[in-house]
């Protein structure tokens, strides 16, 4: 079956955007699979307004805050009961301990699982999207003072999780300074 012009838009969209949105969707639901049917709808959404999307270049920004919208309904995440541990596997940079980021990493996914939704989605938002707040109270639907007090709270939470760079240097320090 020949594609139209409109058919072929959407493909090349999908194409060039797909991995971006994937690796978002998975930020936020910390489960490879979710993220996949999250996108998956979201494109979908995508492809039935096609022809009618007046401005392509918000088109990126529309699906994200449609997967957004997604993660933070709760009928949503109240639907899949199962949350399997999959992660997406890595590339290690040259000269460094493969394990250790791998621990590092995976410390994080799994604070950042247990950070409620709201603050969850600010700090993806905020740290790898690289919104501002204004941007993100619009996509959440709440004021920016409030996408303030998330992120607050949720780095807050998140440094009581996660053990600091300092306090594993200076074990590691007396460790090695108690078996000479």
């Amino acid at each position: 079956m020949p594609s139209t012009p409109d058919r072929a838009g959407f493909d090349a969209f999908a194409a060039a955007h797909g991995t971006a949105l994937l690796r978002f969707a998975f930020l936020l639901t910390g489960n490879y699979h979710l993220a996949e049917d999250m996108l998956q709808e979201a494109l979908m959404r995508v492809h039935r307004r096609w022809t009618k999307l007046e401005r392509p270049e918000a088109i990126s920004k529309y699906v994200r805050k449609a997967i957004l919208r997604q993660y933070l309904s709760w009928r949503r995440l109240r639907s899949s009961a199962e949350m399997p541990s999959a992660v997406a596997p890595d590339t290690p940079l040259p000269g460094s301990d493969h394990a250790e980021r791998y621990a590092e990493r995976d410390a994080l996914r799994n604070a950042l699982t247990a950070l409620p939704r709201q603050q969850r989605a600010v700090l993806v938002l905020r740290f790898y999207e690289d919104l501002d707040d204004t941007s993100i109270g619009e996509l959440i639907g709440c004021s920016p003072i409030t996408v303030r007090a998330h992120a607050s709270r949720g780095l807050a939470r998140l440094r009581g999780q996660l053990p600091s760079q300092e306090s594993t240097s200076t074990a590691e320090t007396s460790s090695r300074g108690r078996a000479r």
